[in-house]
């Protein structure tokens, strides 16, 4: 079942296209990434889903129906990168309110709060005001806000900036919690490492084009190189075989490349036959972040992804 479905969008601001014929799908319960490098148009795809950019082409069918902002905007949590908190007001106060703003009475609001709270040892902060909160901690309230009225539908957009790693943990222990229970979760990050923890699927955006989408191991799958790391006793420059280059050695260790017509089962007999120890057999699978370098490979969007 899909909870989310885009078709064809299009948006453009003066003469940039910001999204460019975007297409693609979400399935119910599943944690999705949205990828890209800042100003790939990640942040207007999710505007627009949420309701606060209309496309100016294509459509946007939620749970089956037409996207309607007024009509489903209670059952979206968007926690977006920037900060939206009001500085003055206690924290526990602003959380309940907000959860107000999408529906919930003041009784199931603070409840629902105080549970949230407790689940990210926030109790104490009740009465503290947001300006008095560290970054971390303004992104945990952030959190809270986002998911406390139960959407079907959370969106959140780099949701571990200004963590420390105990509490980037304990955000992402929640997230598996929210989609075993129901929610579907658009996952936004220019974090490849993240990305390949958490989400089932991905769609990468560069330069307002979707240029990658599917699931991450299927990715992987499509842009493997025929690499193996075989750890062993041997030495590289004794190798002789059409089999495979060696790609890089060290003190244990060395990385082949397979030629096109040999097999894993034919290398490791290989070895076996050479009477070498080994330890262990593996092939190498590229990173999230290697595949997409590769496929903006001297762009600006590509170093500037690098960098990070």
């Amino acid at each position: 079942m899909k909870l989310l479905e885009i078709e064809h969008l299009q948006k453009q601001f003066a003469t940039q296209k910001a999204v460019d014929d975007v297409s693609f799908s979400i399935d119910k319960g599943s944690i999705f990434g949205l990828l890209g490098p800042n100003g790939a148009g990640k942040t207007t795809l999710l505007r627009m889903i949420t309701g606060i950019f209309f496309p100016d082409e294509g459509s946007i069918t939620f749970n089956g129906a037409p996207f309607n902002a007024l009509k489903h905007s209670g059952e979206i949590g968007y926690m977006p990168e920037e900060r939206g908190l009001y500085k003055k007001m206690k924290i526990g106060e602003q959380a309940v309110y907000l959860a107000r703003l999408k529906g919930l009475s003041q009784s199931e609001a603070t409840l629902q709060v105080k549970n949230w709270f407790v689940k990210l040892e926030m109790q104490s902060w009740w009465n503290k005001k947001v300006e008095d909160l560290s970054k971390g901690m303004s992104q945990k309230l952030q959190f809270v806000t986002t998911v406390a009225h139960n959407p079907s539908l959370i969106i959140l957009d780099e949701p571990f900036s200004g963590l420390d790693p105990v509490n980037a943990n304990l955000i992402k222990d929640e997230i598996f919690n929210l989609a075993k229970n129901g929610s579907t979760i658009i996952f936004s990050t220019h974090r490849m490492e993240q990305v390949e923890e958490i989400c089932d699927h991905i769609v990468l955006v560069n330069k307002g084009k979707k240029i990658l989408d599917g699931t991450i191991t299927s990715i992987k799958q499509t842009y493997k190189e025929n690499l193996y790391r075989i750890e062993a006793k041997v030495i590289a420059e004794q190798l002789a075989t059409h089999l495979f280059n060696v790609m890089k050695h060290s003190t244990g260790a060395l990385e082949l490349k397979l030629n096109e017509d040999a097999t894993s089962n034919e290398v490791l007999q290989y070895f076996i036959n050479q009477n070498v120890s080994i330890q262990s057999f593996n092939e190498v699978m590229p990173t999230l972040n290697e595949i997409f370098i590769k496929l903006v490979e001297g762009t600006s969007a590509a170093r500037a992804f690098e960098k990070n």
